[in-house]
């Protein structure tokens, strides 16, 4: 019988393990541009994404597309093949070596590395994302070299903040049913969302220690006042912890310890 990790990682794709500042948010702000004619400022878009409920980059499209006064609002799908044509630039289904979209903008935030030490700790980890399958297979796999990395993607699962994709993800990698004796999961995201999931999750799972960490994402990292609100807001959703990046993850083992026992002192290692 396979040894149970220590711990159970799961891990936001965009914003916490690649920068998409120029790539899903750019494609936002064009998609937005194409049929209203204004770009969004990038404090317009995180605005959006501080109230949870826009996970979804399509749908956050449309909506801001609402709230500037847009009619007739596009049909979904023809906002959705806006949107893919700006960020992927060719089929999304196709070889990534054809696209020509802002994907191909995207600086990584963790290296190869990374997940090797993470997997050295005894620490299974997995993503759970809602971005498109093709778009996070690219990264982790294409660029990153991970093999067959557990992933939840867009269309596997409800969008985040429904909990079903993460609870999924945690209890396979934890290799029993989540619960009392199941080892504790820890979620890190970079939006509201992300914090609300973690939430959610344990309401449906109160046996479950969970552990919702939270990271500024990088377009922030350059204006320390924009990102303490930001810090702030995700600290008030209920993330239990903001660290300074994802790379530093391990470095702060000790300090999500002293957060662990806080929540509850006999769960995690």
């Amino acid at each position: 019988m396979p040894t149970p990790p220590q711990a159970v990682v799961l891990f936001d794709i965009d914003g916490v393990i690649r920068d998409v500042s120029a790539s899903y948010r750019r494609a936002i702000v064009e998609t937005v541009h194409h049929y209203g004619g204004q770009r969004p400022k990038p404090a317009a878009i995180d605005a959006l994404k501080g109230e949870g409920c826009w996970n979804n980059d399509w749908q956050a499209s449309l909506e801001l597309l609402r709230r500037l006064g847009h009619t007739p609002l596009p049909a979904l799908e023809a906002l959705v093949a806006v949107f893919e044509t700006f960020y992927f630039g060719g089929d999304p289904a196709g070889d990534p070596g054809l696209w020509r979209g802002f994907i191909g903008q995207e600086p990584l935030l963790v290296q190869a590395p990374f997940f090797a030490s993470l997997t050295a700790a005894n620490l299974a980890y997995g993503f759970v994302s809602g971005s498109e399958p093709p778009s996070c297979r690219y990264v982790l796999q294409t660029r990153l070299g991970l093999a067959d990395p557990p992933l939840i993607a867009m269309g596997d699962a409800p969008d985040k903040p429904d909990p079903t994709g993460l609870l999924r993800l945690a209890t396979r990698l934890a290799g029993a049913s989540l619960g009392a004796g199941a080892p504790p999961v820890a979620y890190l995201g970079d939006t509201v969302a992300d914090v609300l999931t973690v939430q959610r999750a344990r309401a449906q799972c109160p046996g479950q220690l969970f552990l919702s960490l939270a990271v500024a994402p990088p377009h922030l990292h350059g204006d320390p006042l924009a990102r303490l609100a930001y810090e702030t807001k995700l600290l008030e959703a209920g993330a239990d912890a903001v660290i300074p990046s994802t790379a530093m993850l391990l470095n702060q083992l000790q300090r999500l310890d002293a957060i662990s026992q806080q929540i509850n002192p006999e769960r995690w290692p």
